[in-house]
């Protein structure tokens, strides 16, 4: 701690006087008179106060109230220490007094304007006490200052963390939802994804069971042919056409006025005279000689009981009951009966019945190509 310098010397003043400050003359109990500097130990400063040493003597002298207000004043010019709650207590370092004369207040009791006797010592304790509490005023309002700015910063920083802790909360609590959201969103997706595989996978499916139900149809389909070809293939080297270098003319169901049905009844090769008849497949001949509209007629029973009518023939080579094989010749082509010129009237009757069927669709089922 700084020490106190001491103040500057007053002007001297002997010991003893003839004239007094006191109302008619020295009073026994002032005691002699002399002059007190102020020091490190009669200054010791006090926290949020400051006290001025009482003056070594018995009595109130004119002098204790010039040095109370030279140490006020002094006080007053080069400002109070204040004192701060919480804090180590400031030392105070007082400047040099200044003239003793030039002060307010002090330099009318040297001047003798000054009030004499008690009353003037009563005034200027007065004015001491005063100043005093003053400066005592103006600390309290210094440290209740620093307290305010002290509490009020204090409470600015606990807005801040306050403030930056609910702001951390709020984004953490942001950047939960958005990433529940992605989440979500992410599995919709995902979901949507798997829908789309699934739809995809099944579609898939269906087209290759359809395609695979095609394939094998058309396998079924091309294996039925290759079967059909060999039978007829078969079939084929056991039947044969009934006539060769012929011309289709009529087919049957054909309309016209020409037969008595109203309608065709057979199939009609149209050849010159003489050609060769063969035998479509082997069986029994069951008739061979004239049959009125058909002219010449040979009636040929195969093993399954299908009659096949060779009409219009202009000879017959075969009797009935004879059996011949395929491709035997057993008469040839004519224009006996109902005709308009030579050909080979076929007509097929299954099981012998009297209503014949097409022909051509019976060739066909047998291998062959009319």
């Amino acid at each position: 701690m700084a020490s106190n310098r001491p103040a500057s010397e007053a002007p001297s003043v002997p010991s003893e006087r003839t004239e007094s400050f006191a109302y008619g003359g020295r009073r026994p109990d002032e005691g002699p008179w002399e002059e007190w500097n102020p020091t490190e130990e009669s200054l010791r400063p006090v926290r949020g106060r400051h006290r001025v040493a009482k003056p070594r003597g018995g009595g109130l002298a004119r002098s204790s109230t010039v040095l109370g207000v030279g140490v006020i004043a002094a006080v007053g010019a080069g400002g109070m220490a204040s004192a701060n709650t919480g804090k180590p207590p400031v030392s105070i370092a007082l400047p040099d007094l200044p003239d003793l004369h030039g002060l307010p207040a002090v330099g009318a009791l040297f001047d003798g304007s000054g009030h004499d006797g008690p009353e003037g010592s009563a005034t200027a304790l007065s004015d001491v006490t005063a100043a005093r509490a003053g400066a005592t005023d103006a600390a309290d309002a210094t440290d209740a200052t620093e307290a305010t700015g002290t509490t009020a910063q204090r409470a600015s920083d606990a807005g801040e963390a306050l403030r930056n802790r609910i702001m951390a909360q709020a984004e953490q609590q942001q950047n939960q939802a958005e990433a529940k959201t992605r989440a979500a969103t992410e599995a919709a997706a995902a979901a949507k994804a798997a829908r789309q595989a699934e739809q995809a996978a099944a579609q898939a499916k269906e087209e290759a069971e359809v395609k695979a139900a095609a394939a094998k149809k058309k396998a079924e389909e091309e294996a039925r042919k290759k079967a059909e070809a060999a039978r007829l293939a078969t079939l084929a080297k056991q039947y044969t056409l009934p006539t060769s270098s012929y011309t289709l003319t009529s087919t049957f169901g054909q309309a016209g006025s020409m037969w008595s049905s109203g309608h065709h009844t057979g199939l009609d090769f149209a050849a010159p005279t003489g050609t060769l008849i063969k035998a479509v497949h082997s069986g029994t001949v069951t008739e061979a000689g004239w049959a009125g509209a058909y002219g010449y007629r040979t009636v040929l029973t195969l093993d399954d009981g299908t009659e096949l009518w060779f009409c219009h023939q202009s000879s017959i080579n075969v009797t009935a009951g004879q059996k011949v094989s395929t491709g035997e010749v057993i008469g040839r082509v004519g224009a006996t009966g109902n005709v308009t010129g030579p050909h080979l009237h076929l007509e097929v009757h299954p099981d012998g019945q009297a209503a014949g069927i097409d022909p051509m669709a019976w060739l066909q089922g047998k291998g062959l190509a009319p």
